[in-house]
């Protein structure tokens, strides 16, 4: 079992989580899961509070193949009145912020946010990990190969589980001799890869326990999904609860996603079959 000092409040870690995705962007991979304005951010975060999610995710930039960056002022624009009003209206519900960005690290967690979920491992902003460290939340650290603008630009490795693994051992250890504690990993699926790369560390998802830290899986309607199954990713719930099963089985301790209410089911049946 993890234990997470999300700002004094532990979040247990004794079966899987799920982790419910709020985008507060116009250009998110998925339509259905664009939100605008304070209003439509609390709106779905009530849904999702209602469906059982353990932790929301708010983000303020699309991160998705080519996507086109947006500045830190504007992320912060997107959602920190969301953030303020769901701390506010749901002041139990732990919440993360999706950000590469120091600033809106420091200004989420001091909003509400408990939780810093960095695409990029710190590679982004220099001054994220010593941040993270002076907030004392739990860290995100995700493998990224290039940015969201180069990332699937002919993706190659010699080993894609052994390089994404080497990678989180090092930078584990340089996270906790920085000050953080907490620290959760997630192999960055469509992050710098290819469908045969992502299939290969969903297979392989058990070798990313050697860290010793929880583990996340994202591969939430993913195309990773929908063009394997050739469909689209408005289509893509049941192929995402297939390999969010796979994830389960194989070690995932937080799934991250779009659709609240089937992840815990997938939770709920996996852990009655395996405990």
């Amino acid at each position: 079992m993890f234990t997470l000092n999300c700002k004094g409040r532990l979040l247990a870690v004794d079966k899987p989580l799920v982790m419910g995705i709020i985008n507060a962007t116009p250009d998110s991979f998925y339509a259905e899961s664009r939100y605008s304005g304070t209003d439509a951010l609390l709106k779905q975060a009530e849904k999702m509070v209602q469906e059982g999610a353990d932790i929301l995710d708010i983000g303020g930039q699309s991160t998705r193949p080519g996507s086109e960056k947006v500045s830190a002022e504007e992320e912060l624009k997107r959602i920190i009145d969301g953030i303020n009003a769901i701390h506010q209206r749901f002041p139990e519900v732990v919440m993360s912020v999706d950000t590469y960005y120091s600033l809106v690290a420091k200004e989420a967690v001091e909003a509400g946010a408990s939780i810093v979920n960095d695409i990029s491992g710190g590679s982004l902003d220099e001054l994220m990990i010593p941040v993270v460290a002076s907030l004392r939340v739990p860290y995100i650290l995700m493998h990224m190969k290039g940015t969201p603008q180069t990332m699937q630009q002919s993706p190659l490795y010699d080993n894609v589980t052994k390089e994404v693994l080497d990678f989180f051992i090092f930078k584990t250890e340089e996270l906790r001799k920085a000050g953080i504690p907490d620290i959760i990993i997630d192999p960055g699926f469509g992050f710098g890869k290819t469908i045969e790369h992502n299939f290969e560390l969903l297979r392989n998802l058990q070798v990313f326990k050697i860290p010793g830290k929880p583990l996340l899986l994202g591969v939430s309607r993913k195309s990773t999904v929908w063009k394997t199954l050739g469909t689209s990713a408005d289509e893509a719930l049941n192929g995402t609860t297939v390999l969010n099963t796979i994830g389960l089985m194989n070690g995932a301790n937080i799934i991250r996603v779009h659709d609240v209410k089937e992840a815990k089911e997938a939770v709920k049946l996996v852990t009655s079959c395996i405990g």
